[in-house]
């Protein structure tokens, strides 16, 4: 399980981008995963937190344990995932409240450049591969018409928050931050990191790391039986994502029965979006350069991750 030439650096690079990707709803940290050759690796190195690795951590054999984890290559993924998480809520927190459309614009772009890279990695396009990547975008458009539900901070509830973002995060194409406006609870999320607030980050913390060796255990398994069907099905979700990252929008917002807008905790509480096309103006002509910044900006990530493989 363990690589002896591992290069720690470049994976704590690509860490650091997961991160920034699962902080922006309609973004997967998992596709830049799969982009930079290490989903599948990362996928297999949780999934081996299982009995035998808990019989050598209770022996105490923590060479062997680490060997069999691949403990330094999770180090530097998460620590990356980590460092770029909390560095990022703050400033990104910032730009969505300025600047919506050009934070948007630039991953639109991302995005829609990962559906090519991650769909080319498909060995053989039949009639399976095919029904799955349509599949995958129409579960991923549904989700993206969901109406979002309201804050909650019940610690079981933010347990539960927990476990599905950190499940959507490791899937490509499925955002866990999109599916934390779902559940209510993203700009509660993201306003804890940035103040560091336990009394939320802990639950919510428990949640994803209960998550995370979970689902990796089916997701390992899904990817050695159906390797093909099952990229193409991540594919599919990434090409529908592109409606939830759609620049043009306009946030709508929950009223009452007389047209007055619902509060909690003294904000409105968002009840879905309202896409449209742009009038040609300098604004729209930055967010487009900002779109195809994202599009380079994946042909730079999958260059790089061609020239070194953790």
């Amino acid at each position: 399980m363990s690589e002896k030439n591992h290069n720690f650096i470049p994976t704590l690079l690509k860490g650091i981008g997961m991160g920034a990707a699962n902080v922006i709803p309609g973004v997967s940290g998992g596709t830049i995963a799969l982009i930079t050759g290490i989903y599948e690796k990362l996928i297999n190195s949780l999934k081996s937190f299982d009995l035998k690795a808990f019989k050598l951590l209770m022996k105490g054999d923590f060479k062997a344990f680490g060997t069999y984890i691949n403990f330094n290559f999770l180090v530097a993924v998460f620590l990356g995932v980590g460092v770029s998480i909390v560095s990022l809520a703050k400033l990104l927190e910032y730009f969505f409240e300025n600047y919506p459309i050009y934070l948007w614009a630039f991953f639109f772009g991302l995005i829609m450049a990962s559906v090519y890279y991650v769909g080319k990695t498909i060995e053989k396009w039949n009639l399976n591969t095919i029904v799955s990547m349509i599949l995958g975008t129409a579960i991923a458009i549904m989700i993206s018409l969901l109406n979002p539900t309201t804050e909650n901070n019940d610690l079981f509830y933010l347990f539960l928050c927990g476990i599905v973002a950190i499940s959507s995060m490791i899937l490509p194409g499925l955002s866990g931050s999109f599916v934390l406006i779902l559940m209510g609870n993203y700009m509660l999320i993201l306003t804890s990191i940035s103040k560091l607030d336990l009394a939320i980050l802990a639950p919510f913390g428990l949640g994803c790391l209960f998550g995370l060796l979970a689902f990796s255990h089916l997701l390992a398994w899904v990817f050695k039986k159906f390797k093909d069907a099952t990229i193409s099905l991540l594919t599919g979700f990434i090409l529908g994502s592109l409606l939830i990252l759609w620049p043009w929008k306009n946030t709508l917002y929950l009223k009452d029965e007389v047209g007055v807008f619902i509060l909690k905790d003294n904000e409105k509480v968002v009840q879905g979006y309202q896409w449209f096309f742009p009038e040609i103006g300098m604004e729209t002509l930055f967010a487009v350069a900002l779109i195809i910044s994202g599009i380079a900006s994946i042909w730079v990530i999958e260059f790089m991750g061609n020239k070194v493989k953790s």
